[in-house]
């Protein structure tokens, strides 16, 4: 049986990446990822993603440039997870479906309380922004 694709952006802005504060379930509420959600049956991954960007961050289709993938799949119960590199190039996301929203550099990134399965990216995320603020 396959599995359900879940897509995540790596929001980028400078050298910081955007992270999200979920909202729900009551296990992972007040912990940290990036934002996305679930590829719908006929959507790529990258249009997932933006139409996901979309809805909860409040970003239109020209205000990101959704780029290459980041890190290994992560596997969780019947779940694959794939990061992808978004590039922000205009306007300014707001949380719509997250308690909160932070920018973060690469030297902050291991101190946040990350969702467990987002925490697997975390040194992809620090080699990126280290590349690009360099």
């Amino acid at each position: 049986m396959p599995t359900q694709i879940v897509v995540a952006g790596a929001v980028i802005r400078g050298a910081a990446v955007l992270v999200a504060q979920r909202l729900r379930p009551p296990e992972l509420a007040g912990r940290w990822e990036l934002p996305g959600g679930k590829v719908a049956a006929g959507e790529t991954e990258r249009d997932a993603l933006a139409r996901e960007l979309a809805e909860e961050l409040g970003l239109a289709d020209g205000d990101v440039a959704v780029g290459d993938r980041l890190g290994a799949d992560i596997a969780l119960d019947g779940i694959t997870l794939r990061a992808y590199r978004v590039d922000l190039l205009d306007g300014e996301p707001s949380a719509h479906d997250h308690r909160a929203l932070r920018w973060v550099t690469a030297a902050e990134l291991p101190d946040v309380d990350w969702v467990p399965a987002d925490r697997g990216w975390v040194a992809d995320l620090v080699r990126t922004l280290s590349r690009g603020s360099s």
